[in-house]
């Protein structure tokens, strides 16, 4: 019990945090004069557009999609997630050492907790997850639950193979 409380928890931290974070990228809180920045000001200085792409996000980093790594505590670490990043699955395809792994999402965040496979829906096989890896686009302003549904379910809940983002508007960096 104590187990899913604490992924319950940390669940709600991200979401908070990614929601937190954006309101507070919009705020002025130089009161109307840029500090660090006042120069650019004064002349034709192209803005960076680089934080207005959207980014392509291997899930996991350097470790993909496999059982035993903590997701819940990789998407903590690795938020804001922003609408149009694009997160990328990378597992190994099925074989006789290993076991299979796919990419479910479920529709809410109770069957998300349960791990109740049957109420997810599977958006990348053991096999799509191989070569350049299984990509979803964030499109919606919404909750997004990720899990493996391999075992029927167990990667799932055993606590560690899931993970949720809350997807958020990317602040542009307009000056007023």
């Amino acid at each position: 019990m104590g187990v899913k409380f604490r992924h319950v928890v940390m669940i709600l931290v991200v979401i908070s945090a990614s929601m937190f974070s954006v309101s507070m990228a919009n705020t002025d809180w130089s009161f109307g004069f840029n500090y660090t920045d006042w120069w650019s000001r004064f002349g034709n200085h192209p803005q960076n557009k680089t934080q207005q792409q959207s980014r392509q996000i291997l899930v996991g980093g350097s470790e993909h999609w496999h059982y035993g790594f903590n997701y819940t505590d990789w998407a903590f670490n690795n938020a804001p997630f922003y609408l149009n990043d694009t997160l990328v699955f990378k597992y190994d395809a099925p074989n006789p050492t290993s076991f299979p792994h796919s990419v479910y999402m479920f529709k809410s965040f109770g069957s998300f907790l349960k791990c109740d496979i049957k109420k997810a829906k599977m958006l990348a096989n053991p096999t799509q997850g191989t070569g350049e890896g299984f990509k979803f686009v964030l499109k919606r302003w919404q909750p997004h639950y990720f899990a493996c549904g391999e075992r029927n379910g167990f990667h799932c809940n055993n606590g560690t193979m899931k993970f949720a983002v809350m997807p958020m508007f990317r602040p542009s960096w307009q000056w007023p």
